[in-house]
């Protein structure tokens, strides 16, 4: 007589069971033996389609909207460098689109986000300053050349503080021309920023250093004069109080030779003379004429010259 053994059936049931279980880890396993490279690739992003960075199809290379998508996807991931390209590549494929204006006014954005402040190189400062001119010039009336035009103004602000702090860089190290130059480019290009003021003073000291007594009056009369509620006003008028004290009253003379009893007799200066002088020392009388101090003197030569760019 045939009995009923359970296990007869169970075991064959956990035998399926089990080979299901290796079947699912096989099929697991298999899915996550995907390409990494294409994951690493590309971060999550938050309402992105991340589509956009897989495939080399005609619609990623060509298409606006899936272009436009990419730049704003590496924007939003702080990966400026990369934004300006597909910005870039928008422009040269749909210059008409709707968008472009604003695909140039990203690229100025995207080279203000590149600057690492005024101790750091300016250069990306200049060519945002350059993509918001450019989005101007090439799409004016768009509703991006007030904000545009905002944004130039900004970025002259970061490049007026970028020349104060290296002009103060070179003036701690006793570089006064270096540092003068600097000063006046301020003084040239941003008189109406709110370093101008900062720019002038140091620009008469560093004249004052340099022996140009009487470039440094003229610049501390101006400082008083158009900026008299700046920070430096009472020093500079201290400076220039102290200046005017130590004028000399004397005449130099050359040693060796009697000086001239009268106009008449006084010999006129060499051709050679001249052209030495001309641009490199103030126009002034030669009562008020008087060498550089010995603070002056001792300080290291700087391969510069008044009037040259350092």
């Amino acid at each position: 007589m045939l009995r009923f053994c359970p296990t007869s059936i169970a075991v064959p049931r956990m035998a399926v069971a089990l080979g299901l279980c290796i079947a699912a880890f096989c099929v697991s396993t298999a899915c996550s033996s995907t390409p990494k490279n294409q994951t690493a690739a590309k971060k999550a992003l938050s309402n992105t389609d991340e589509q956009i960075f897989l495939g080399d199809g005609i619609k990623k290379n060509y298409d606006p909207n899936v272009i436009m998508k990419r730049g704003e996807a590496f924007f939003e991931k702080e990966e400026y460098a990369e934004a300006i390209v597909e910005y870039n590549h928008f422009l040269d494929l749909h210059r008409a689109h709707i968008l472009a204006s604003y695909a140039m006014f990203r690229i100025g954005e995207s080279q203000v986000k590149l600057a690492k402040g005024i101790q750091r190189d300016p250069s990306p400062v200049q060519k945002a300053i350059e993509a918001f001119e450019k989005l101007r010039k090439e799409f004016p009336g768009s509703r991006y050349d007030g904000p545009a035009f905002q944004k130039i103004q900004e970025c002259h602000d970061l490049m007026a503080q970028t020349h104060l702090f290296v002009g103060e860089f070179y003036y701690r190290r006793g570089s006064y021309l270096a540092a003068a130059h600097r000063f006046e480019q301020i003084m040239k290009l941003y008189p109406d920023k709110a370093v101008a003021p900062d720019a002038l003073y140091f620009l008469a000291l560093s004249y004052h250093d340099l022996g140009a007594d009487d470039w440094a009056s003229e610049k501390l009369t101006l400082l008083a004069e158009k900026y008299p509620s700046s920070a430096y006003s009472s020093e500079g008028k201290s400076l220039l109080a102290k200046i005017e004290k130590e004028k000399p009253t004397t005449v130099l003379a050359l040693k060796g030779e009697p000086a001239p009893s009268s106009p008449q007799q006084a010999a006129p200066p060499s051709r050679t003379q001249s052209s030495l002088a001309d641009g490199l020392l103030p126009s002034v009388s030669a009562g008020s004429f008087h060498l550089p101090s010995a603070t002056a003197l001792s300080q290291p030569f700087v391969n510069c010259r008044l009037g040259a760019w350092c």
